[in-house]
């Protein structure tokens, strides 16, 4: 069993260390009306009480449970929120994206990269990322789009095991019963996409990752072969979406 009560404990000390670290007082959020962001958000308050800012960025494309969530999560937490929607930025260049689904995914993500970080500016804040660790080892986000932030408090949690931790953070209903999704476009539906449960996945990786088994080792405990050489292969693809850009080594004469 996970003690969330002393893993809650440690995040909101993380929180509150890195942001005096950088000499300012509040941060950013975006929130989707997913589960991670709603974690993050629930966290922040809790560790910022009043200098936390929430943004909700819907586009033509989101669900309209997305906003009617995030707002009533707000509300329920008294979090302190506005709505910048995306749809005229996308409409703006969608024509150059040939109907492409992941291309406007991922160019919807950065959008709305690019309005936290002007509000962040805005407001002195920082940026604050709502990442989990099965979407950052799987490489499952846009780099420079929601993966980009200054500091994550949920990096190192496991998707599955993050609706416990939302259930113990008193995250509403509507979300923690959703189907997870980037919301992306109409639809869209993390499992779907990827071929399997959060569950699966994630307790492949957590033998793989965590205890360094081998493939052989977790196919002998059960899961699926094709499922851990997807995750050998996403891992090892998406590797260079968490490294900072790579710089020349010149070697002056």
């Amino acid at each position: 069993m996970i003690n969330w009560n002393d893993i809650e404990k440690q995040l909101i000390e993380f929180l509150k260390n890195q942001l005096s670290k950088t000499g300012l007082s509040k941060v950013t959020v975006g929130l989707s009306g997913g589960l991670d962001s709603a974690v993050v958000a629930v966290l922040c308050k809790k560790a910022f009480k009043e200098n936390i800012k929430c943004v909700l960025m819907p586009s033509q494309f989101s669900s309209k449970s997305s906003v009617e969530d995030a707002k009533n999560l707000c509300e329920t937490f008294s979090i302190d929120y506005e709505i910048v929607d995306i749809t005229p930025m996308i409409n703006a260049y969608i024509d150059k994206m040939d109907n492409d689904k992941l291309r406007i995914g991922n160019y919807s993500a950065r959008v709305r990269m690019s309005v936290l970080y002007d509000i962040s500016s805005r407001d002195s804040s920082i940026v604050v990322g709502t990442s989990n660790k099965s979407e950052l080892l799987l490489g499952y986000g846009t780099i420079f789009g929601d993966i980009a932030c200054a500091i994550n408090p949920i990096g190192e949690i496991y998707k599955s095991d993050e609706f416990e931790f939302a259930k113990y953070l008193n995250v509403i209903d509507e979300i923690i019963n959703k189907k997870p999704s980037a919301d992306l476009w109409e639809n869209q539906t993390d499992e779907e996409e990827l071929g399997y449960t959060y569950k699966q996945m994630d307790d492949a990786l957590k033998l793989l990752v965590d205890e360094k088994k081998t493939k052989e080792e977790i196919v002998s405990l059960g899961h699926d072969d094709k499922l851990v050489d997807m995750l050998k292969y996403r891992i090892k693809a998406n590797e260079f979406k968490g490294k900072l850009p790579i710089i020349a080594n010149i070697k002056w004469s």
